[in-house]
């Protein structure tokens, strides 16, 4: 692109229409919020000091969203219309030339191909601006275009003052402008709150510059639902639909099996490398790695995690913030809590709750076991039922379990303690006291059998006595 391009992204709004005390651009749709989407593509098209987000209700929580993509923010603190918006973000701009293009923060799915070829339009002909306009079955609702001989715009004509005849239009205002920036500012003062709500509208432009001397043209776009703005949760859902889709399919092509794909969901971010196998009704969301020839079992969730070739996820197995090293195992039925790294070839079973913990090499807690805060060495092995006992109501404290222990089942381990290499843990056992390596520890009372005691009793028992 020849001329610099500056872009400001309108997301003050709160979306009334979505009933919702969360602004609308952070509502997600593929695992991203809407606002992040419309930033991902202004970035493919200007800079990051070009790109201007006008935020407005929940603003830090905006700013906190697109903070690692280094855009500029202007304040609107009232919400008085697009026009008011573009104004907010004016000295934010101060000094950058060129063409200046405006973008929403509910648009999603726009791309930015198609505001390549809004940008070249715009360049290729002499007027002040290039509007996106679509034509719709149904285009109740939206402003009307109006054009003058020359296929310029003559005016916008929005639904409420619209007359029998322009209600017939089909095309529409899609609120997409490509202006030259020196022209926009000059007469973006101009426009007048002369409407019922009081607002500063953008398409007020078209006339400014009409009476300017100046021209707007038109770009057409035939895919009208690129363009579709969220207003509600069912939009939102629509719009969900289609991201969802799209990445199973990007998926699929790139050599991964989805079973069933319009049962799954994988959110945006997520990168699965070939031959890789997802069940239905998987979840793998955030910014999930999934290597080569991995299996991810039906209605497992995945969040967040790096799993490296050859590993398995039974199903109904539940991971977050974790990392799984090639050959591993998980599941089914499995609860990786956050912040777990299981180590090449180990195994984590049926009922099995990690929290923080490391299993290492070939280790192996296959039955019904809680281990929080723990560092497990290699070829370890977890009976079913142990667990460590990480919380004293006020500290969380580790465990430490060397290579080649054996932890027998119903064991608890009252952190903080260590398990020495090579060392046995009897079942049943309350290990309060570190236990040196090659040792047997146990930690039980010594069993006492009281004979003929139950026969006793049920005669005790017996009616009538």
């Amino acid at each position: 692109m020849q001329t610099s391009v500056n872009i400001v992204l309108l997301a003050a709004g709160l979306g009334t229409r979505m009933k919702s005390k969360m602004a609308k651009v952070l509502h997600c749709a593929g695992g991203m919020p809407l606002v992040e989407h419309a930033v991902r593509t202004a970035l493919e098209l200007a800079p990051a000091e070009r790109i201007v987000v006008v935020v407005g209700h929940q603003s830090d929580r905006v700013r906190a969203a697109l903070a690692p993509y280094g855009v500029q923010f202007a304040e609107q603190t009232e919400q008085k219309g697009t026009g008011h918006a573009l104004l907010c973000a004016r000295e934010a701009l101060a000094g950058h030339d060129g063409l200046l293009l405006t973008l929403y923060g509910d648009c999603p799915l726009l791309e930015a191909a198609t505001l390549r070829k809004l940008i070249e339009t715009q360049q290729g002909a002499p007027r002040a601006a290039t509007l996106i306009t679509t034509r719709l079955d149904d285009p109740t609702g939206y402003g009307r275009i109006l054009k003058d001989a020359e296929g310029n715009i003559a005016a916008i004509v929005e639904q409420k003052a619209a007359t029998p005849e322009q209600l017939t239009i089909r095309e529409i205002n899609s609120g997409i402008y490509c202006f030259r920036a020196d022209l926009v500012w000059k007469h973006l003062g101009e426009i007048r709150p002369d409407n019922p709500a009081q607002e500063y509208y953008l398409t007020d432009l078209v006339e400014i510059f009409r009476r300017a001397g100046l021209s707007v043209g038109t770009m057409h776009v035939e895919d009208s639902g690129e363009l579709l703005g969220i207003n509600t949760r069912v939009e939102l859902a629509q719009v969900d639909a289609i991201f969802r889709e799209r990445k199973v399919r990007e998926l699929m092509l790139a050599g991964v099996t989805i079973e069933k794909p319009e049962t799954v969901t994988i959110d945006h971010g997520v990168r699965i490398g070939r031959d890789t196998i997802v069940e239905p009704f998987a979840r793998i969301l955030g910014k999930t790695v999934i290597g080569e020839d991995c299996r991810i079992g039906v209605c497992s969730i995945i969040e967040d995690s790096v799993l490296a070739d050859g590993v398995q996820v039974g199903p109904f197995s539940i991971m977050r913030t974790s990392q799984l090293d090639s050959e591993a195992s998980v599941g089914p039925f499995s609860r990786l809590r956050m912040e777990n790294h299981v180590e090449a070839g180990a195994h984590v079973g049926n009922f099995v709750e990690l929290k923080k913990t490391r299993l290492g090499p070939g280790a192996k807690a296959m039955h019904l076991a809680y281990l929080g805060d723990t560092s497990i060495g290699a070829n370890v092995n977890i009976g079913a039922g142990t667990i460590t006992c990480n919380y004293d109501g006020h500290k969380k404290y580790p465990t430490t379990i060397h290579d080649g222990a054996f932890v027998g089942s119903n064991s608890t381990l009252v952190a903080p303690v260590e398990i020495g290499a090579g060392s046995y843990v009897g079942a049943g056992s309350v290990i309060t006291k570190p236990v040196s390596p090659d040792a047997l520890a146990i930690g039980r009372s010594r069993q006492v059998t009281k004979e003929g005691w139950a026969k006793k009793r049920r005669e005790k028992l017996k009616p009538g006595q």
